[in-house]
């Protein structure tokens, strides 16, 4: 398979098609079945194009994204086991049980966490009852 950036010679449409060769190409531009799919015209040619080379200093890059990706991601992780360890777990109650707690004024009440919407945070806040919210990583252990 080849990928090749195409122009629009009418509508000056830039868009990239796949065929399966150069020759294929070459053949069904002689058969005129190239066409615009913007305007429907058949004056359609390839236009200059760059090619996709990835050299060792791009790859090492790479490789220190994947490990900033990894230590955040560890990260996340020891904040979620602390939260876990230390607060009640209230799922898609979470709005309602914050309210419970801020209006019942209990001082030595373990802290929650659970599931609640951006509105639902948003309305809270505004209320008073300080609430967070943190990325959360599912264990993907299979």
């Amino acid at each position: 398979m080849i990928k090749y950036k195409l122009v629009c010679k009418n509508c000056d449409l830039l868009f990239d098609s796949w065929f399966a060769s150069s020759k294929e190409y070459e053949k069904l531009k002689k058969k005129n079945f190239l066409s615009c799919h913007n305007c429907n015209s058949k004056k359609v040619e390839k236009d200059l194009m760059a090619p996709k080379i990835l050299n060792n200093y791009k790859s090492k890059k790479i490789e220190k994204k994947t490990f900033k990706e990894k230590h955040i991601d560890k990260k996340i992780r020891e904040y979620q086991n602390f939260i876990k360890n230390n607060f009640d777990y209230v799922g898609e109650n979470f709005a309602y049980k914050a309210r419970m707690i801020h209006y019942e004024n209990k001082s030595k009440r373990k802290g929650i966490y659970g599931t609640a919407s951006k509105d639902e945070i948003e309305e809270l806040n505004n209320e008073g009852i300080k609430t967070e919210m943190i990325p959360w990583v599912e264990d993907k252990k299979n």
